[in-house]
């Protein structure tokens, strides 16, 4: 049943009738309910002056503009503030006509009644006609029953908007919390449950949903709580953070089924803010791959520090157009500049080092798609390692204090074109670190400018390891939610496969932790929890959308793509680690090469790239990286047998 809003002139000329009413009332009450004695001509000329100055004042206050059947409590204090301000004036009128020897036109008892009377009255009817709608809506048969996981504020904003939307035909049954004090109370009428009861409470009353309302849930709690919740059917709902509300208020469509990335998060990661403020305050640092998931993570949490300038370089203009367009509107004070540009072209980034001198880099620029690039050896190549060997011979060249790279879990026993060029870069700015301690060497080697600009600090090479990232371009999540939405199928590689998934801050935050720690050399292994299993990822993501895996929406196996391998591996059988003061970052004792013969095997490398000789390229690739083992990919006949 769908019943029209009431117009507002209706609710203004009902609050009208309401004060004369109370007016009626109160000179019941002061005459004793003898009706009788009533001076008619006095009780006429009261109604028509409180009509008319209760009708400028609620005029002006707006009483009658909010919907009834929401009433709130700021509606309350609206409708208190019009009550006192009329009959004030009453009051006022009355006491200025006594102060000039005048006869009072109304008993100021009378005026105290009748303000006591008519707040009373119109707070009540529209008190009444909100429960008369929200008891016409729980008529409908079809109504689903809901529970509202978190009795704070949230829980009851949460409340508030699934009462106040007619077309939603929902119920709720309870609250559930952690909280024991909270358990036993009502909120709005709802009695809070404890959440150790959650199973009960689903089994007895045939929950349709439950909505997470509360933003301190561990996501170890909220797992088991989904689990729970998927086994009877139950569909997993939750709100957004109060800052994204629209208006300040919560809306009906901002209520979504939960992301898989809110039960993949871990707990907050603690950073060393002081330390790292005091590195870089008053610092100039280049972001390369700075339109890019990771790169442009990097600089939102850079910006928040206080540094002198943050060049944002990247060669895709749309991209960076976006993330510098972001940065304009919410850090309107921050010193930033964006700089299109390749990091292959050596011309462009010298330029680039010239013109800004950075004191810090963070190399996030790179090629990362597994498949593409075991078609694409040479560009592989041209990006992941002539990119890294431009940046970071610049950073030698221009005195830059320290160079951050952002590697991956997939270097290490590379199957993979694109693992075995992260690799590869992982080995040069490492060996190039241990190479800058001998000044001989460095002058050796053709990097006399060292001596001639007498370089202080000498550039510190860090590495940080990690593996993927939810949200990121080319992650699975995002590409199961679009085949979800579709209706399926839902494609995983293969039923055994496994990888290890942190968030994009999360990484963010490591890395930077990781580069302030570091005095280089390091390459930095960081905490990525435990393995998931992404068929299981699949199943359980299908099902919090609502649906049944294999019977709404069907998982197909591909098989391996080329160069894919079952499990990622943070550390090859050759590596172990070490600790360091944080407890999800440590340093992998890597084999360690000496950079004369690194720069003439990328010499050789880049030479077969160049020329766009694919096959060339996996060769030297496969003699730099001995452990590199191509998987389901062409170049498997270019693998040396292990026993040779």
């Amino acid at each position: 049943m769908k019943i029209n809003i009431v117009p507002r002139w209706i609710i203004f000329l009902l609050d009208i009738l309401i004060c004369l009413i109370s007016l009626t009332i109160a000179y019941a009450i002061k005459l004793n309910f003898a009706l009788n004695e009533v001076n008619l001509r006095e009780f006429a000329l009261n109604a028509v002056i409180i009509t008319g100055i209760s009708s400028i004042v609620f005029l002006n206050v707006k009483t009658y503009a909010g919907i009834i059947r929401y009433t709130s409590a700021q509606d309350t204090f609206r409708v208190l503030f019009a009550v006192i301000i009329s009959n004030g004036l009453f009051l006022f009128l009355n006491l200025s006509l006594t102060a000039f020897e005048g006869a009072p036109i109304i008993s100021n008892a009378i005026i105290i009644v009748n303000t006591l009377a008519s707040f009373l009255l119109l707070i009540t009817y529209r008190v009444l006609v909100k429960y008369f709608f929200l008891y016409i809506k729980n008529l409908n048969l079809d109504k689903k029953k809901v529970i509202i996981y978190g009795a704070g504020e949230a829980g009851l904003a949460t409340k508030r908007t699934l009462d106040h939307d007619g077309r939603i035909h929902k119920t709720i049954i309870a609250f559930v919390d952690d909280d024991e004090r909270k358990i036993g109370k009502t909120i709005d009428g709802i009695k809070i449950i404890d959440a150790a009861n959650l199973e009960n409470l689903i089994r007895e009353h045939e929950v349709d949903e439950i909505i997470f309302a509360s933003y301190t849930i561990p996501t170890e709690r909220k797992n088991q709580i989904v689990d729970v919740c998927l086994e009877y059917d139950v569909i997993v709902l939750n709100i957004p953070p109060s800052d994204v509300w629209i208006g300040g208020k919560l809306h009906q469509n901002q209520i979504q089924n939960i992301n898989i990335e809110d039960l993949l998060n871990r707990k907050q990661i603690e950073i060393d803010t002081a330390g790292i403020q005091k590195q870089l305050k008053e610092r100039r640092i280049l972001i390369t791959g700075a339109a890019g998931s990771i790169g442009s993570e990097i600089v939102r949490q850079l910006i928040k520090f206080d540094v002198s300038l943050i060049i944002l370089c990247d060669q895709s203009e749309t991209a960076l157009h976006h993330i510098y367009l972001e940065l304009e509107e919410e850090y309107k004070h921050a010193n930033f500049h964006a700089f299109v540009g390749d990091v292959r072209d050596m011309r462009r980034m010298e330029h680039l080092f010239e013109t800004y001198k950075p004191h810090y880099v963070y190399h996030a620029a790179a090629y990362k798609h597994v498949p593409l690039m075991e078609d694409n050896p040479s560009e592989a190549i041209k990006a992941n390692v002539l990119g890294t060997k431009t940046i970071a011979d610049l950073s030698v060249k221009y005195g830059v204090q320290k160079f951050v790279m952002i590697s991956t879990d997939k270097a290490v026993n590379p199957t993979n074109v694109m693992g075995a060029s992260k690799r590869i870069a992982e080995i040069y700015v490492q060996s190039l670190n241990n190479s800058l301690s001998n000044r001989d060497a460095i002058f050796k080697n053709g990097l006399s400018y060292i001596n001639d600009l007498n370089v202080k600090p000498i550039t510190k090479f860090i590495t940080t390891r990690f593996g993927n990232v939810l949200g990121s371009n080319g992650s699975v999540i995002p590409r199961f939610k679009q085949q979800i939405e579709k209706g399926g199928p839902v494609t995983v590689t293969h039923p055994e496969i496994t990888r290890y998934f942190m968030t994009i801050p999360e990484a963010c935050r490591l890395v930077l932790e990781a580069g302030c720690m570091g005095n280089g050399g390091e390459i930095y292994v960081f905490d990525m929890g435990k393995s998931v299993k992404i068929v299981e990822l699949a199943k359980k993501m299908i099902r919090l959308a609502g649906l049944v895996p294999n019977q709404d929406i069907k998982i197909q196996y591909s098989g391996l793509r080329p160069g894919e391998k079952l499990f990622e591996e943070l550390l090859n059988n050759n590596e172990n680690t070490m600790p360091t003061h944080h407890n999800q970052i440590m340093i992998g004792k890597v084999r360690e090469y000496h950079f004369n013969e690194v720069e003439d095997q990328i010499y050789i490398l880049l030479e077969s790239a160049q020329k766009n000789n694919d096959r060339q390229v996996v060769i030297a690739m496969k003699k730099m990286v001995t452990e590199y083992r191509s998987k389901n990919s062409v170049f498997e006949e270019l693998d040396v047998p292990k026993n040779d």
